[in-house]
């Protein structure tokens, strides 16, 4: 594994085990280890809710449940509602505030790609295999740029759930296969790129109307985001096994 929070997991585990033993000390058990945490994405990562408002977003959550388990996490989010790829891959490669907060990163979640091909809908159905091309060529620039800024961290990536939940079957039908082709190009990029990939379809599909309670709006409720962060906490703890 690439992390820092790997190579501190055996330290955890001692530290664990030497505060299990029973002492006649009240205080309180020391933090596990500190963590540096960089959010980078679209809405989801800055915490739109389906109402127009930024509140807290599925990284604000990860970094609470962090904060559960007893990390100390120093947590910058740059998330930006409606960022594409080209928006992401532009600020990694040219701001400096961005970069320098990778460099000094333990790990990063990302989400990023939906507004590339919800733009390409909007225009013309023959755009969107246009657009998912250029996510992937986009991520990949962008993995690729975060492995070099800082060769230890650890890249957690989203796969977007089913946005469209509201619409009819024969709609969902026609639009279903381009978000799944979607998540299969983020996920390949990922993978390739030695990154851990994280599914979303599913969790939020188990109560779609819950988590995505506004018919005329794609974004999730906080229990939506809530539910996301559980499911990059599995794969953040699976990673550190």
């Amino acid at each position: 594994m690439k992390s820092r929070i790997k190579k501190l997991s055996s330290i955890m585990l001692v530290s664990a085990l030497i505060l299990s033993t029973p002492t006649v000390s009240s205080a309180k058990p020391l933090k596990k280890t500190d963590v540096d945490y960089v959010s980078l994405g679209d809405s989801l990562a800055a915490g739109q809710t389906p109402y127009r408002e930024i509140k807290l977003g599925y990284a604000d959550f990860l970094k609470k449940r962090m904060e559960k388990s007893q990390y100390e996490v120093d947590f910058t989010n740059f998330g930006v509602s409606g960022y594409t790829s080209e928006h992401l891959k532009n600020d990694i490669l040219t701001k400096k505030t961005v970069r320098d907060e990778i460099k000094s990163a333990d790990m990063i979640t990302l989400d990023i790609g939906a507004n590339d091909v919800l733009g390409a809908l909007k225009t013309s159905p023959l755009n969107v295999g246009v657009a998912i091309s250029s996510v992937a060529k986009n991520l990949s620039i962008i993995l690729a740029t975060i492995d070099t800024l800082n060769p230890n961290i650890d890249v957690y990536v989203m796969g977007y759930y089913n946005p469209f939940p509201y619409l009819s079957i024969q709609e969902q039908e026609h639009l279903m296969p381009i978000m799944n082709k979607l998540n299969e190009t983020i996920k390949a990029v990922s993978t390739l790129n030695g990154d851990v990939f994280v599914s979303t379809e599913e969790v939020i599909g188990k109560n779609p109307t819950q988590y995505i309670p506004n018919p005329a709006d794609i974004h999730l409720s906080l229990d939506g985001y809530e539910v996301i962060a559980k499911e990059f906490w599995k794969a953040l703890d699976k990673s550190n096994k």
